[in-house]
């Protein structure tokens, strides 16, 4: 018996292959669309197969998927391919419910801005309206246009160069950057589910990009194959850049104990508190005995 299930996914129906995958694969952002018909109306739609890909150039890229049911293709698809232009509005906590609303497939000229009780206000270099709500608002040109198929549920990828960054400073920290518990933002996931980026959501990770962490290949084989450390646990020790120094393990010699299963449940406690030189300097103590 295998605890692994696996498919082919083009064996699978496309409404479950579209579950599986969407909910595989999250949280994703919410690109909150606006776009102009040719004629002028103003359409609002949200998409989660959304995301930032270049700083340099500055360009997200989203997909349009046809519709499953009957493979027709959507208002923004058309806009944006008829003008070239897009604001994308950021998802915040407080704007889910009136996003969730704009994702209804209403007719062309019905205005979405309206229908979810958002305001629209002009952009500076391109023509479709920003979301005066939205804590962040991209204005963006067409960079390119990608087509992935021709039946329901196919994706047409849209490159997009973003050439304005709007962004309200209620969202923003000392330094001038993004606050994440501030800006508050909501990804998607799978079935009807979302989650909220706040509070105890966000956790941070030391990576010092400019140095080389020892990783688990220099980590004590015994530590390594520990039953009561976890992966996470362990890779936390092995992201420190440098080993404990002959100091450091002289300083840790007697606070090390004597069994293997002491010195873990040590480490784990130590690791809880951040102390990821004092948890090597005791493993290394112990194994080179």
């Amino acid at each position: 018996m295998t605890d692994i299930v696996s498919y082919n996914p083009y064996d699978l129906p496309l409404r479950d292959r579209h579950r599986l995958l969407t909910g595989a694969v999250g949280p994703r952002p919410i690109c909150w669309a606006s776009t102009l018909s040719k004629e002028g109306n103003a359409n609002l739609a949200p998409y989660s197969f959304f995301n930032l890909f270049s700083s340099n150039p500055p360009i997200i890229v989203f997909s349009s998927n046809r519709r499953g049911r009957d493979n027709t293709t959507k208002d923004t698809y058309h806009n944006l391919l008829d003008n070239g232009e897009v604001v994308v509005n950021m998802v915040s906590y407080d704007l889910v419910h009136q996003m969730n609303i704009s994702s209804t497939d209403y007719a062309e000229n019905i205005n979405e801005f309206s229908k979810a009780g958002v305001t629209p206000i002009a952009s500076e270099v391109v023509k479709p309206f920003r979301v005066k709500e939205a804590k962040v608002q991209l204005e963006c040109t067409l960079e390119d246009t990608k087509h992935l198929g021709n039946e329901g549920g196919a994706g047409t990828l849209f490159i997009c160069a973003i050439q304005k960054i709007h962004i309200h400073t209620s969202i923003l920290a000392e330094d001038g950057l993004i606050d994440s518990q501030k800006i508050d933002l909501v990804g998607r996931l799978g079935r009807n589910d979302y989650l909220r980026a706040s509070g105890d959501a966000i956790f941070s990770i030391n990576n010092p990009f400019e140095k080389q962490n020892v990783g688990f290949d220099n980590l004590p084989k015994g530590l390594v194959e520990s039953k009561i450390l976890t992966g996470a646990e362990l890779a936390q020790l092995a992201m420190e850049t440098q080993l404990p120094s002959e100091e450091d393990l002289l300083n840790h010699q007697e606070e090390t104990p004597d069994h293997e299963e002491k010195l873990h449940q040590m480490i784990r406690e130590k690791i809880k508190e951040g102390g990821y030189q004092a948890s090597l300097a005791l493993a290394m103590n112990f194994y080179k005995r």
